[in-house]
């Protein structure tokens, strides 16, 4: 049985091996600190899956954490040769007109870079940290921003046609001119920034989140299912052919929200008849 207060004990030691903090390590996770912090005071313990993740994120094997192991001394994984190879460190780095197709293995070194006219086409950049990035006019077609964090980054005229961007989130990012077609926004969260002049054309927004962020210039369409709009400002945004299901609104003003051959289930006209949107355009779904 494994007990709770060894377990926190070699998180501790693990992390600080690494020379990070608990909140650094709270990111990674996307967890809070004070999680981490319960764990190694042995109030609490993390699940199997999240064990995983931390021998990854601190560089030890699984058995590291079972009893069988010393309390002392950390028995780090030895990287493979080709783990070593594409270990790639871009962090404040200033890339202009470079092909990066296919990049892999860069875990959270993508922070406070200036990129222009890059290719990523078929990167792997699933679980980043991205902190206070400027990327303008790149192509990041088909590639896996799944899990990742994007923060107080500014991303101007990129391609992100066929990306994965589910359960990524922005905070006090501006995403602006980029082409988000056929991309999968699924469970995606945006907070405190901005969307503007985007191309949305078949983007999947299923479980979508939009909180404290100014949309403004764009057309959404198809099915958008268990979104979710607070405090959010619109500026000529146009649902046109969407139908809508499930969906919350939460705004002061949606009447610059303009609706064309939409459909909506009750609960989300409902939502929109108490911001005083125009409903001229769209059509209640039979139940």
């Amino acid at each position: 049985m494994l007990n709770a207060k060894m377990i926190g004990d070699k998180i501790a030691t693990a992390r600080k091996k690494i020379n990070i903090s608990q909140a650094q390590l709270a990111q990674r996770l996307f967890i809070s600190s004070q999680a981490v912090g319960k764990w190694e005071r042995g109030e609490s313990m993390p699940d199997i899956t999240t064990l995983n993740s931390l021998s990854e994120i601190l560089g030890v094997d699984l058995n590291y954490f079972s009893e069988s192991f010393p309390s002392e001394g950390v028995p780090l994984k030895q990287p493979s040769k080709e783990e070593k190879k594409l270990n790639w460190d871009m962090s404040r780095g200033n890339w202009v007109d470079a092909d990066f197709s296919g990049l892999k293995n860069l875990h959270e070194k993508f922070s406070s870079s200036n990129m222009q006219r890059c290719k990523f086409i078929g990167s792997d950049l699933a679980g980043l940290l991205l902190k206070s990035n400027h990327v303008d006019s790149c192509d990041f077609s088909g590639s896996d921003f799944s899990k990742s964090q994007i923060q107080n980054s500014h991303l101007a005229r990129n391609v992100l046609k066929g990306c994965s961007l589910t359960g990524a989130q922005f905070s006090g990012s501006f995403i602006s001119g980029c082409d988000l077609s056929d991309a999968d926004l699924t469970g995606m969260v945006v907070k405190s920034g901005g969307l503007e002049k985007n191309t949305m054309d078949n983007a999947v927004l299923n479980r979508t989140s939009f909180i404290e962020t100014y949309l403004g210039d764009m057309t959404l369409s198809g099915t958008i299912e268990d979104c979710y709009f607070e405090n959010c400002s619109f500026k000529r945004v146009t649902f046109q052919d969407a139908t809508l299901t499930n969906t919350f609104f939460k705004c002061r003003n949606l009447k610059r929200i303009q609706f064309i051959n939409c459909h909506a289930d009750r609960m989300t006209y409902e939502f929109l008849k108490s911001g005083k949107a125009d409903l001229t355009g769209i059509t209640l779904l039979t139940a």
